[in-house]
């Protein structure tokens, strides 16, 4: 986690409209200086906008963009001390990896000497020693893309900026360089925000994130605050898998009239004679449904008091056979109070 508390980014009632359509909606934010800081949302919901305003590639409508207590809201790409990693690497494909990572600096008129110095570096940093003299084709995709942050890095911004650097990766590779990204972060110590779609991603490498809708922050927090403890109804639907129950439904589940979420691997499948504890909520219902998945299986289950609920179940026992053969079976439902969620509002409210 951070180090301090001093802002790196701050972002004060940030407007930007292109036309009639309202991409970012007012947005207040605080990325703390030397943390690992992720936009999460799906496609058009503001975050790839709102980093390429922090970048100055976009000037807001209105608002203010404040790099470490400055104010840049009006300052080019180059006048500001970050720079961008972007999902198609940009890299040059006559040159070697070596001056690939160093035409920042060479443009700059940076000496050689420090140029080679500094080249070397930034390849230590991202586990790329002795690969100067070859040429991005002879390289992995995920190599290339360690070459992309050599070359941001190397020019030591205070803040570094990434819009979705892994999603031209395969899933082994994209989940190998989440941890890399993580340590590397670590090591220099320099500011990450990070956009990205996948909540996988957000979860396994944030110190804190920011989960966008239509334009507005719906919630900012820990990824557990923000796993655990969704505020919405579409921060429980888009972070991890999460069962909404509202209506008749909840109030035969939870008792009252409102929005309620409880997550799938939190309920414990029962016999239908089985009696809750007093700290537990409870329900009968028919597994209408089983999908296996390897390590667990999904079950869908078809509540007696309208909804369904889905359950998460590890297979540290189970074969497929086994699970397969409980779709049709009567259960009961159980969980712990502590886990029922009241949400508020639903997909777009703050």
């Amino acid at each position: 986690m951070a180090a301090t508390t001093e802002s790196a980014v701050r972002l004060d009632q940030v407007e930007k409209k292109f036309g009639d359509v309202v991409a970012v909606d007012g947005v207040d934010l605080d990325v703390r200086d030397g943390e690992f800081f992720s936009m999460l949302g799906p496609s058009g919901s503001g975050k790839t906008t709102t980093l390429r305003m922090i970048a100055g590639f976009e000037l807001p409508t209105s608002g203010r963009v404040l790099l470490h207590g400055k104010d840049v809201t009006n300052e080019p790409p180059f006048e500001r001390d970050v720079n961008t990693v972007f999902q198609d690497y940009a890299l040059f494909p006559h040159m070697t990896v070596g001056d690939n990572v160093g035409y920042g600096l060479m443009i700059r008129k940076v000496d050689k000497k420090s140029r080679q110095q500094r080249v070397s570096d930034a390849l230590k940093m991202v586990r790329l020693s002795g690969y100067e003299k070859r040429k991005p084709g002879q390289l992995s995709g995920g190599q290339r893309q360690r070459v992309a942050l050599a070359r941001a890095l190397v020019n030591r911004p205070r803040v570094l900026l990434l819009d979705e650097p892994l999603g031209a990766l395969d899933l082994r590779l994209r989940e190998e360089m989440q941890i890399e990204l993580k340590q590397i972060q670590q090591e220099v110590g320099i500011t990450f925000i990070y956009v990205t779609h996948d909540q996988g991603e957000a979860l396994t490498m944030s110190d804190r994130l920011a989960v966008f809708s239509e334009g507005k922050i719906e919630q900012i927090g820990t990824p557990a605050q923000v796993y655990e403890h969704p505020v919405t109804q579409f921060v429980a639907g888009f972070v991890g898998t999460s069962n909404v129950l509202s209506g008749e439904a909840a109030k035969n589940v939870f008792g009252e009239a409102g929005t309620y979420s409880v997550r799938p691997e939190k309920i414990r499948v029962a016999g239908v004679d089985e009696q809750p504890q007093s700290d537990e909520s409870s329900s009968l219902g028919t597994i209408s449904k089983v999908v296996y998945l390897g390590p667990e299986t999904r079950l869908i289950v078809d509540l007696d008091g309208g909804g369904q609920l889905s359950v998460m179940q590890q297979n540290m026992n189970t074969e497929s056979s086994e699970a397969l053969a409980l779709e049709g079976r009567k259960v009961r439902l159980t969980w712990k109070r502590l886990h029922n969620l009241a949400l508020a509002g639903s997909a777009g409210g703050a």
